[in-house]
């Protein structure tokens, strides 16, 4: 493994861990905490959250990080004699279709059906309770990934 594959790995390593961080503590307490709040506030504050989240501090890890996946799986389909090719491998699919790929075909959608919620109608707190049940769901399948990834990749270093 050269320098260059070695930092890179490292440092793919670290941005899995952020954003499964970032989606451990949504799954653990954030959305639990929205939960409890009267359906209007929790669809109000969620939909802030949204707008607020995407920002380049949070998409660079979460997005940034698939480039990153992209280029050392490609270095690792031509590695697979060393030995952390399979394990850099591992963890760019696991990451860039468990983490990225689930948040692109599940969570995003389920923000996007939130976000055209009217907080005041009152049919918008049966939307808003099968959302919390979905969407964290799905968000801990992220958290996961992001983790699971962070963890093969450092394997590939080992």
């Amino acid at each position: 493994m050269s320098d260059l594959v070695t930092a890179t790995t490292v440092v793919t390593a670290l941005a899995c861990g952020l954003v499964g961080g970032v989606f451990f503590g949504f799954s653990n307490f954030i959305m639990a905490g929205l939960g409890r709040r009267p359906d209007a506030e929790g669809i109000g504050a969620m939909q802030a959250i949204n707008v607020t989240v995407i920002n380049p501090g949070f998409m660079a890890p979460l997005f940034g990080t698939v480039l990153l996946c992209i280029g050392l799986a490609v270095w690792a389909v031509g590695s697979l004699g060393e030995t952390g090719a399979p394990f850099v491998l591992a963890g760019a699919a696991l990451y860039t279709f468990g983490c990225a790929g689930v948040t692109m075909a599940f969570n995003v959608p389920l923000n996007n059906e939130v976000e055209r919620l009217d907080p005041a109608d009152p049919g918008a707190a049966e939307v808003w309770h099968r959302y919390l049940r979905r969407w964290t769901a799905w968000n801990s399948m992220r958290t996961a990934a992001s983790l699971g990834a962070a963890a093969l990749l450092i394997a590939g270093l080992i």
